[in-house]
Parts: structure tokens; C-alpha cells; sequence
């Protein structure tokens, strides 16, 4: 079973895109905080939000758009890679 309820194709993409960038799974800081929104008491006692931060370039990322916290996890990641990509 997938850590982050996608594909084995996808995280397994994941995971080698990090290694490609030297994104290691210990420098990453997550944090997880309520989502803002539309979906009344489910949303208040959720904390379905991401927000991670690269401990070695500082790069923040902060992801709600699914409803699910492990969706999230996952584009967050994507959304990281993307932005330390830009970066170099």
C-alpha cells in the first residue's frame, strides 16, 4: 500500500525524482494545519493542509486542494520538487 493513496507508479516517480534533485526525506519539515474552505464541521476538525518546508534551501510549499491529507502530501511534494527545480 502506497504511502501517499496514489499509484506505486506515481510514488515510486516521486521518489526518484526526489533522488535526482538530492531531496532527501529527512531534510523536509511537514507540518499539517487545518484546511480553509467550504466544508463545514469535516473541515474544522481535520488537518487535511501541508505545508513543508526544505530545511536546506528554505523552499516553503503549502497544499489543500484534496480532501485527503495523504493526496496532499503527495502534490505537495510534486509542488516542492517543481519549485526546487526552478531554483537550480
Amino acid at each position: 500500500m502506497s504511502i501517499f493513496n496514489v499509484s506505486a507508479k506515481k510514488e515510486k516517480a516521486l521518489l526518484d525524482r526526489m533522488r535526482e534533485l538530492n531531496i532527501n526525506e529527512d531534510d523536509i519539515e511537514e507540518r499539517f494545519i487545518r484546511s480553509s474552505g467550504p466544508g463545514g464541521q469535516k473541515t474544522n476538525k481535520t488537518s487535511s493542509c501541508v505545508c513543508l518546508r526544505h530545511i536546506p534551501t528554505d523552499i516553503t510549499v503549502k497544499y489543500q486542494r484534496e480532501r485527503y491529507q495523504s493526496l496532499n502530501r503527495f502534490f505537495a511534494r510534486r509542488r516542492l520538487l517543481d519549485q526546487s527545480e526552478r531554483m537550480q
